[in-house]
């Protein structure tokens, strides 16, 4: 489960990253109606890989 879950959150990263480079919005710290949805799937899974248990 844990190779799973640092997939999911590195394409998460990943997805966020490309999407706030291109966008001026989320640029600002203020992620827009596309980039809201990603940064919140990426923080959540970044949370549980980081507090995940050995």
């Amino acid at each position: 489960m844990a190779d799973d879950l640092r997939t999911r959150y590195v394409a998460a990263a990943d997805t966020w990253r490309t999407h706030r480079a291109d966008c001026t919005t989320c640029q600002q710290r203020t992620p827009c109606t596309v980039g809201a949805p990603l940064f919140e799937r990426f923080t959540r899974l970044q949370e549980a890989y980081l507090n995940r248990r050995p």
